[in-house]
């Protein structure tokens, strides 16, 4: 009988960890960037001919677009509830699922920082900083909703491997406040719930932290701390920034859907198809962003994303989202140069009129191995 009752509790244990059959593996992109550069004059190419590029990426198969928010960008118009609204539109009018990113914050937001918004930046009660939170996502969604835009994913933060909703002059990077931090990323997660229910919708919640391996040890505090009311562990993997090499990758996603019972996905990548630069700005990913055997080339670049998905899916990860793969050259400036810090990054090319490259054979099935 022990032992039935072992192969029981296997099961049963397997079919939590397995992913419902009907729920798809995402292949999405970060597309916050498109209604920008086109109001900046980029166009975009398949086979010589001009494309909406959000039908371009339903077309080669993407499944789901993330699109960040900002609380009150006032350096740039774009990003902001009005610039996300009329993305994550054009992107569920192309057919795919919507990842809204909040970055609870005016700008941006990573493992390096997390500013508070400026209008909130006078409240230092936690409770009342975790009440505004929780009305603003709510507001928002309901927002979004009334435009025909809510999403169907949200991300409750933006690589929140620190505290969040941090002042500029008083930056904590180490582990965080978790008294604080729970009740505020539990606001968050209880906004999403409680609309989702309200509008009996459903959205899926995210939690998102920067490179596997912080997120073995960020959700093991998490966890310890009360934040449980989650869907699924996101993940930014970029190798230049991470411990773990390609081949290290499917034990970090199996270790974290077993120990958390969660799935977990891939919300951000990227890999250069060449380490030229077109413009003035800077490229983030240089030389140290080449893996073995992956060179910078259009080749090498789809042989990385081709190899990264098919590691996420074997290892029962959910998907994998590619950050800005649209995020091409202009005459627009950002708060760092003139052009684009990442055109050596995205899915066109940079060098031959914005023609689309071979890195969209990562959204054909056609390429599982």
């Amino acid at each position: 009988m022990k032992y039935s009752m072992a192969i029981l509790l296997c099961l049963l244990n397997h079919m939590v960890l397995a992913t419902d059959a009907s729920t798809p593996f995402y292949l999405g992109a970060d597309l916050s960037y498109v209604n920008e550069m086109e109001d900046c004059g980029a166009k975009y190419y398949d086979n010589s001919k001009r494309q909406d590029p959000f039908i371009l990426f339903a077309n080669k198969g993407a499944n789901l677009i993330r699109v960040r928010l900002w609380h009150n960008p006032d350096w740039t118009r774009y990003s902001n509830l009005a610039d996300a609204t009329k993305t994550l539109q054009r992107a569920k009018a192309s057919g795919m699922k919507t990842l809204l990113d909040f970055h609870y914050s005016d700008t941006w937001t990573d493992p390096e920082k997390q500013f508070i918004p400026k209008a909130w930046a006078h409240i230092s009660d936690t409770g009342e900083l975790a009440q505004t939170l929780y009305d603003y996502t709510t507001q928002t969604l309901a927002t979004l909703d009334e435009h025909n835009a809510l999403p169907d994913l949200v991300q409750v933060g933006n690589e929140t491997n620190i505290e969040i909703l941090q002042h500029e002059d008083k930056l904590v990077k180490g582990i965080p406040d978790w008294s604080r931090n729970a009740t505020l990323l539990n606001s968050g997660i209880k906004a999403v719930r409680d609309y989702s229910k309200k509008s009996n919708k459903p959205i899926q919640i995210v939690l998102h932290i920067a490179q596997p391996e912080n997120a073995l040890w960020w959700f093991k505090q998490a966890t310890e701390n009360g934040v449980l009311d989650y869907d699924i562990i996101g993940l930014s993997y970029y190798p230049q920034w991470s411990t773990y090499q390609l081949p290290q990758l499917p034990n970090a996603i199996k270790t974290l859907k077993q120990n958390y019972q969660k799935d977990v996905l891939i919300v951000e990548t990227a890999y250069p198809y060449t380490l030229n630069n077109f413009d003035k700005a800077a490229n983030v990913l240089g030389k140290t962003a080449i893996q073995r055997n992956f060179p910078a080339t259009p080749k090498g670049q789809a042989s990385y994303l081709l190899t990264l998905r098919n590691l996420v899916k074997t290892s029962g990860g959910l998907g994998v989202v590619y950050w800005e793969p649209a995020w091409v050259s202009t005459k627009c400036k950002t708060l760092w140069g003139t052009g684009s810090h990442w055109e050596n990054a995205t899915f066109f090319d940079a060098g031959n009129g914005n023609k689309a490259l071979p890195a969209f054979l990562f959204f054909s099935n056609k390429n599982d191995n």
